[in-house]
């Protein structure tokens, strides 16, 4: 009979753990979005402009694009411009003090600028040098201690945060297109290339389900953090040692 009296007990007590947890869960969430989308109500209607501007701009363009394109073409012009992001790698790389990934960084660009012909050939993953993750100036805000601030849409540019935002203009210094004389060719290569990004963000539509402004936000937050951390998962459950012998 006690044993029966335990057993209720000790339902009743994990049922109401569980409603304590589950509360807290919310209250906590509730507490991340305002701490860290100050401007949700501005930034959702930045979001909205970009939707639409995508829904019947970019993302048509794009379709037409990658069904046009011969596919061994396709590939070469996402592998030139992918190339170029190399030379922002390299020199985050540095300022980060990350001297062997500069390295590795640094081997990519040259074999694909030289024998892979100006980059629309990947020689160097055939030759077993992966491409990293990639590195950017609010990375290395992020190594300096720069916190990433809340979050932000911008208009035709998408998620950032305060960090990040003025960070997207240092690294385009290092892009050599930017100094290209010939205006036409360089907004052409531009508009190539955010054609290019979109085209490899196509399958993502098809994944992206419920609210839209929420899934962008989390994902380009949590792949954000990924980047800064390389790729290290902080721990917020403490210690379960302790725990062993149960």
């Amino acid at each position: 009979m006690k044993l029966f009296t335990l057993s209720n007990t000790s339902q009743l007590a994990m049922k109401l753990l569980a409603k304590i947890t589950l509360a807290l869960t919310l209250f906590s969430s509730s507490l991340y979005a305002e701490e860290v989308d100050t401007f949700e109500g501005i930034n959702r209607n930045m979001f909205y402009l970009n939707e639409r501007l995508d829904q019947y701009a970019l993302r048509p363009v794009a379709i037409v694009y990658t069904n046009v394109m011969p596919n061994p073409l396709e590939r070469g012009i996402g592998n030139f411009f992918s190339n170029l992001d190399e030379i922002t790698n390299v020199v985050n790389d540095l300022l980060q003090g990350k001297f062997k990934q500069a390295g590795h960084d640094g081997g990519r660009f040259l074999i694909n600028s030289t024998i892979g012909v100006a980059g629309l050939f990947d020689v160097a993953e055939r030759a077993g040098i992966s491409k990293s993750d990639g590195e950017d100036f609010g990375q290395t805000l992020a190594v300096w201690g720069v916190g990433e601030g809340p979050y932000l849409m911008l208009p035709l540019v998408g998620p950032s945060t305060l960090r990040d935002a003025p960070s997207k203009f240092i690294d385009s210094l290092t892009n050599p297109l930017s100094y290209s004389d010939d205006v036409s060719a360089r907004n052409s290569a531009r508009a190539l290339d955010l054609l290019t990004k979109r085209v490899s963000l196509l399958a993502i539509d098809q994944i992206a389900t419920g609210d839209l402004y929420l899934f962008v936000r989390d994902v380009y937050l949590q792949r954000n953090r990924y980047m800064v951390n390389d790729g290290a998962i902080e721990d917020d459950f403490g210690d379960f040692d302790d725990f062993d012998e149960y």
